[in-house]
């Protein structure tokens, strides 16, 4: 039995949805500024696709044989289409000792939060470092002012 024409309209269409469909279309090609940072895009990509099709023939009450229809006596109509859709989302910058995510839509307050957080948690640890630091300086200044006082 010969194959439906719907399938060889599916085959095309999938493979050619197939070689759009690629890793690169998602993050794309890195590209180095002069400073040596890298920026690496990041892409949303959507792919829609559809295909219909069918069989015309003279009546449809008529009393065809199967046999008639699957030699392809009766003409086929039909078709497919596909969309697709890209767009930017963010762009990954690696340099300086660091790797931030610089999102597209800059007015998302929860993202600039946690790109905040590190900062905010490395100041704190730093303050609470420092704060833990000068207590234990005084506790020793003040005992060497109490040995002296006593040595007097």
């Amino acid at each position: 039995m010969s194959s439906h024409p719907i399938e060889g309209l599916m085959t095309t269409a999938m493979q050619s949805i197939k070689e759009m469909v690629d890793v690169n279309t998602i993050v794309g090609d890195a590209v180095q500024a002069p400073d040596g940072t890298v920026i690496i895009p990041i892409s949303k990509v959507s792919f829609g696709f559809a295909a219909g099709g069918g069989d015309y023939g003279e009546d449809s009450s008529s009393n065809n044989s199967q046999e008639e229809q699957d030699k392809g006596k009766f003409p086929f109509a039909g078709g497919s289409g596909a969309g697709v859709s890209i767009n930017p989302v963010a762009f990954m910058v690696c340099g300086q000792n660091q790797v931030k995510l610089l999102p597209v839509n800059v007015n998302s307050s929860v993202d600039k939060i946690l790109d905040m957080v590190p900062e905010l948690v490395q100041k704190a640890s730093e303050m609470i470092n420092e704060k833990m630091s000068k207590p234990k300086e005084e506790h020793r200044k003040n005992k060497k002012e109490e040995n002296e006082k006593c040595k007097e």
